[in-house]
């Protein structure tokens, strides 16, 4: 077959259609990514966001199935388990190091954030893969982990451990939970090689406090390195404003990142302008510590000041 594939929304590296690929390869076929002017016996869709806008080209040149997968288009999608165990194949983002991997550990999140589908979507959390998997025995040593909360596992604290006894290097792009980071914790985290920064989430006033400790105890260890906040933006805006500024203070190794709350059942929502304004001032480093958001001017004939 001639197989083709097309990431809707997204450029950030697709795992699903990289495992597609694999599979399709090792079964003989050719894929490639899709291109209005070839022919096509089946085609591979993917689409990450709810709120996304779908391709809006009218598609005619596949003679076989049109596959739509991904939270975007159906929330209970999945890969289909022979899909799933394939190692990825790396060769269809010639952008990603040859050093580089990309994988769960595990699968899930036991909490029930109201901007989060992963409950929803994937049940509480548990094992999925393992390290030594995932990095090909080493061959890929530096992995993107996208767990969605990995230190409420024991199997996940476990793969940790490895690890840290391998020396990869690692990143664990949708953040930890500062909540669960106790001594123990703290050192593990400290032993770790990690690529660029250590991310935590700090969605609410209360995770602050969280962060603050977690950030201390895993400095107490030897860890120097920079931290990455993600801090969604819902409806209150001096409470984002407290939970974002209060960073300044650590000298830019304290990075927080605002995102405006995405709701995944309205594709419709309106982005209130102060979130966006917020976002783009937390997230261009040279505002945010230059300047403060009160004093911030995005827009010509516009001062944030009004907003308080």
């Amino acid at each position: 077959m001639n197989v083709a594939l097309l990431a809707v929304d997204s450029k950030y590296p697709n795992l699903a259609l990289m495992k597609i690929s694999a599979y399709h390869k090792s079964v003989g076929d050719c894929v490639e990514w899709y291109n209005p002017f070839d022919r096509y016996d089946r085609l591979y869709m993917s689409k990450v966001f709810s709120f996304t806008p779908d391709y809006d080209y009218y598609i005619n040149n596949v003679s076989g199935e049109i596959i739509r997968g991904g939270t975007g288009y159906d929330i209970h999608s999945s890969l289909p388990e022979e899909i799933d165990m394939m190692q990825p194949d790396y060769s269809i983002y010639p952008t990603i190091d040859n050093r580089t991997s990309y994988g769960f550990l595990t699968r899930g999140c036991p909490n029930r954030c109201k901007w989060c589908i992963v409950p929803q979507k994937e049940g509480n959390v548990r094992p999925y893969m393992d390290i030594e998997g995932i990095t090909m025995n080493g061959t890929r040593p530096y992995a993107v982990l996208m767990d969605n909360n990995i230190l409420a596992s024991d199997y996940g604290l476990s793969q940790i451990e490895k690890i840290a006894c391998r020396k990869y290097h690692v990143d664990f792009n949708q953040a930890l939970d500062a909540r669960l980071v106790t001594d123990d914790i703290a050192k593990l985290l400290a032993r770790v090689k990690w690529i660029k920064r250590i991310r935590f989430g700090c969605d609410t006033t209360a995770q602050i406090s969280y962060c603050v400790g977690a950030i201390d105890r895993i400095r107490r260890y030897g860890y120097n390195g920079e931290f990455f906040l993600y801090c969604i933006l819902m409806d209150d805006i001096e409470e984002a404003y407290r939970r974002i500024e209060c960073w300044k203070e650590y000298g830019g190794k304290v990075l927080p990142f605002a995102q405006p709350f995405r709701d995944p059942h309205n594709p419709n929502q309106i982005i209130p302008q102060w979130q966006k304004d917020m976002a783009r001032w937390t997230d261009r480093k040279e505002l945010y510590q230059s300047t403060d958001f009160k004093d911030y001017q995005p827009r010509k004939g516009f001062y944030c000041r009004e907003y308080f």
